[in-house]
């Protein structure tokens, strides 16, 4: 008789931590199975309903008889638009064979990974990142190295962090702007100072993503692909989940040298090959389409940032930086730390997000996640009065703390 094995499952998947932002929004809804009123704000999603003119491009499509395989770069007429939009938008010249189109701009990054990373590589990450990214780096055989920026520099990582954080080993440079998690955006000034320190380094290829790109609350966007000396080495990621209200749509993708672009095909086809078709045609509409939907959700996010924004300063320990992007505070909460309800001591960032989930019924995500240990992030990504409600019982819940 063969010996059972007592651990069948892989060494990777053992040591690969679950998605904390997917986990608080399971345990949200699990407790609101059980009649708990549990507001969740845990989760980056729009509150919005996809705009009625890309479900009705989706409904043509469907009519069309796009129901098929589709190449697994994406759509030429994807493809195309998306050619379009970065021109247009971003002042990056692609052709479409440099455009991959993937299952969500979270493939399109585990693609880049899987197609630069060799084990023991090393991607530095800019912190606070995004909670996936440390595990797409480790599951790719890579090394995280992430570069940490606190609240006092807005959570924007400088040229000489960067400077000091590279080695002969490193792969790739990864970050996202507008910033999930925290809001930060960095300006064109900026991105030229950290393209000034990278451009030196051939091996380095920088992957920007730039996903929240229509949620930008400054005015204007500026995309590091643009800056000339960095420009060939450069992948812009995106996709249609937040500007365009498409999270369930899964439809993400990548412009970058064509190498890269070949890579990523070749991975993609072994995991999904390509992503759905009638999704894509809509995309293409979506892109090529008037953006005042857009605009509107932006403005609503831009209103809701500013109502929230006084009161979560109110709240006492907090301190709560002003974001100027994406739908998201992050919080430092580290003055918060060594109190306690009387039952629930806080230690951690990760004590605060269950105290806050036990105790005020508000799911929020620990810090931790992010690669930030003394704050917490909580979207307003949800209605104004599920917002002001939230913030109440959050501040409620606080001032228990002694």
């Amino acid at each position: 008789m063969s010996k059972i094995l007592s651990h069948p499952l892989s060494r990777l998947v053992q040591s690969m931590n679950e998605s904390a932002t997917l986990r608080m929004a399971q345990m949200s809804r699990d407790l609101n199975a059980q009649g708990v009123d549990v507001i969740n704000l845990s989760i980056g999603e729009p509150d919005f309903i996809t705009p009625a003119h890309i479900r009705e491009a989706a409904k043509k499509a469907l009519d069309a008889g796009y129901t098929k395989y589709t190449p697994v770069a994406g759509l030429v007429e994807c493809r195309e638009a998306i050619v379009e939009k970065f021109k247009r938008d971003n002042d990056l010249d692609f052709n479409i064979n440099q455009i991959v189109v993937s299952n969500g701009a979270k493939q399109t990054i585990a693609n880049l990974a899987l197609s630069l990373l060799d084990e023991g590589d090393e991607a530095i990450l800019f912190a606070p990142y995004w909670v996936s990214y440390y595990e797409i780096v480790r599951m790719a055989g890579g090394v995280p190295v992430p570069v940490f920026a606190g609240v006092e520099q807005d959570y924007k990582v400088k040229p000489e962090q960067v400077a000091a954080a590279i080695t002969s080993r490193t792969k790739f440079v990864l970050f996202s702007s507008p910033c999930n998690p925290t809001g930060s955006v960095y300006n064109r000034d900026e991105l030229e100072a950290i393209a000034a320190v990278l451009a030196p380094y051939e091996h380095i290829v920088i992957i920007s993503d730039e996903i929240y790109e229509y949620i930008n609350f400054t005015g204007s966007h500026a995309s590091i692909g643009a800056v000339p000396s960095v420009k060939d080495r450069t992948v812009t990621v995106n996709g249609f989940a937040k500007g365009f209200a498409m999270t369930g749509w899964r439809i993400g993708y990548m412009g970058g040298p064509e190498y890269l672009a070949k890579a990523c095909v070749k991975i993609q086809g072994q995991f999904t090959s390509g992503a759905s078709a009638f999704g894509q045609k809509a995309a293409a509409d979506a892109l090529r389409a008037d953006m005042t939907p857009t605009w509107e959700m932006r403005d609503a996010f831009r209103h809701r940032r500013d109502i929230c924004h006084g009161l979560l300063s109110q709240i006492p320990g907090f301190k709560v930086p002003f974001p100027k992007g994406a739908f998201y505070f992050f919080p430092d909460i580290s003055a918060v730390f060594g109190t306690s309800d009387g039952q629930t001591p806080i230690n951690n960032a990760d004590d605060f997000s269950e105290y806050l989930l036990a105790k005020a019924h508000v799911a929020t995500v620990s810090g931790s996640a992010f690669g930030a240990d003394n704050c917490f992030r909580l979207s307003y990504a949800a209605s104004e009065e599920e917002l002001l409600r939230a913030i109440k019982r959050i501040d409620t819940a606080v001032r228990r703390l002694k």
